[in-house]
């Protein structure tokens, strides 16, 4: 018997919350196989095809080509051939395998093969679960229509593949068939999943028992999609009542709790306008001028996290780049034309491993400080800015950093970036000089510790050997994570920059 799996936009890359479909890969009733593309979608900073972690007959499409969805919405659905007498099982990080959230139970094609081979937030990877646990089932608690417990539910409810209909008719108000989407949801298999693991019966409805889980006990959830949206909507899951067997936390108790939390600010009294309109009165009328929605690298949550968490500082100093441009100079006679964002680069590389506290990231409150040095750069493009990202920066000479910044940056204006170019950097290079301004106070990239902001470049008095003369002087700015490092350490490092970029020679001493 087939089971239908849905599958969702999984996260394409740090701070992206959506794509657009760009052009279906695939018709409904066609056959995939695991980590075949089924459709093309466009990011703000890329165009991507997404596999499917899935292999089986697509039995519905969500979305028109040119329809916008955020990441955690539907894709498509596959009818997967289930799994012979496999036991649904949960693995160390609460994946499930009867949750829709790993491709680990997929059917013959998934399940031989060993899952799938592309590594997408929210699937699995060719990699088999180090551990697997059975979800520990708090003791029941009397209901009528329960059935059996949780633990025997999930014992028997799939030993020898056998349907769920032969332990009760199901007559929930949502079935799910494999020729179509749910009806009146966007998703409903992770609810349908959780019952069939059980293998209950439903009455028509559901009653709603006390929370099971204590301070300290495990939380009554079998599915990541729950625990996903539960996070989403900042829903703390051990205040939640379930309404599965033995409270069994659904997507459906999710849902109900963040639309009561939205209705709940909905009703607050609206803040009356101080307008000439006159005290108590609210003005309802729309704002004068063109709506602009926010999407791709404008709104993406990276960067409003990032003021949110970090408790950032900004330190600056003016440099005299005449010999570093006189340096440059010297080097493209040379050889191949060496961009002045290369230089930078390498500057870089060497500040942070004489300060190597500032190759860092912070993440869940840990620190992580990182041996290798993956620098990302500020690319100005017609989708707007993105941050291509040098893989082992501090591996690579002059010549092969602006050779590798100069290939992504005309990746990025073409829209060819691939989200691994886009990702893991731990060190960010701004120069926003480019613009004609001299100093910024930029956003750190969440969740990195540091940013360096170059300005432009501009001739200066400037006081050279005791002689008052006309120089090419630059501001150099860093913004740091003030919980990685004090300002003795960022001080240092921008000094360092600082040196090398008034004299070039010092560099010979790291290389």
């Amino acid at each position: 018997m087939a089971e239908v799996r849905e599958f969702t936009l999984p996260d394409l890359g740090e701070g992206l919350t959506g794509a657009e479909i760009v052009r279906w890969l695939v018709e409904v009733g066609d056959v995939v196989a695991v980590d075949q593309p089924v459709v093309e979608v466009e990011t703000a900073k890329a165009m991507v095809d997404v596999p499917c972690p899935y292999g089986g007959v697509v039995t519905a499409r969500f979305g028109e080509e040119g329809t916008e969805l955020p990441v955690g919405a539907p894709l498509l659905t596959v009818a997967v051939p289930a799994a012979e007498g496999a036991a649904p099982l949960v693995d160390g990080d609460g994946a499930s395998a009867a949750g829709g959230g790993s491709p680990a139970a997929g059917g013959g094609s998934a399940a031989v093969d060993g899952g799938s081979g592309n590594v997408l937030v929210g699937y699995g990877t060719s990699a088999p679960a180090a551990r697997r646990r059975r979800v520990r089932p708090v003791p029941p608690t009397p209901a009528s229509g329960s059935g059996q417990g949780l633990a025997d539910g999930i014992a028997g409810g799939s030993a020898g593949g056998a349907p769920t209909s032969a332990r009760g008719p199901v007559t929930a108000s949502a079935p799910v068939t494999a020729s179509g989407p749910v009806a009146g949801s966007s998703s409903n298999d992770a609810n349908d999943a959780n019952n069939a693991v059980a293998g209950r019966s439903l009455t028509g409805t559901r009653p709603v028992l006390p929370a099971t889980a204590s301070a300290a006990g495990p939380v009554a959830v079998i599915s990541p999609l729950v625990r996903r949206l539960a996070r989403e909507h900042g829903l703390d899951l051990r205040e939640l009542r379930g309404s599965g067997p033995d409270g069994l936390i659904l997507r459906a108790d999710v849902e109900e709790a963040a639309r009561a939390a939205r209705a709940a600010q909905a009703v607050e009294p609206a803040r009356p306008s101080r307008g000439a309109a006159g005290a108590g009165r609210v003005d309802a009328r729309p704002a004068d001028g063109q709506r602009v929605v926010v999407r791709g690298v404008r709104g993406a949550e990276k960067l409003a996290r990032s003021r949110r968490e970090i408790p950032d500082a900004t330190c600056w100093v003016d440099a005299d780049a005449t010999e570093l441009l006189a340096a440059r100079a010297a080097m493209n006679t040379a050889g191949p034309k060496i961009s002045l964002l290369a230089i930078l680069a390498r500057i870089c590389t060497a500040a942070l491993a004489r300060h190597p506290e500032l190759n860092a990231t912070v993440s869940e409150g840990e620190i992580t400080r990182c041996s290798d040095i993956h620098l990302g750069f500020a690319a100005q493009t017609d989708r707007g800015l993105v941050v291509p990202v040098v893989r082992d920066a501090h591996a690579r000479d002059t010549a092969g950093l602006s050779a590798e910044m100069t290939r992504l940056t005309e990746a990025a204006r073409s829209g060819a970036l691939t989200p691994a170019e886009l990702t893991g950097g731990t060190f960010t290079l701004n120069n926003y000089g480019v613009f004609g301004v001299d100093g910024s106070t930029p956003i750190i990239n969440h969740p990195e510790a540091a940013m360096l902001g170059v300005g432009r470049i501009a001739a200066k008095p400037w006081v050279h050997q005791d002689q008052l003369a006309i120089r090419r002087v630059v501001q150099l700015s860093l913004t740091f994570d003030h919980r990685v490092c004090d300002g003795g350490t960022a001080g240092g490092f921008l000094r360092y920059v600082a040196d090398c970029v008034e004299h070039p020679a010092v560099l010979l001493r790291s290389l």
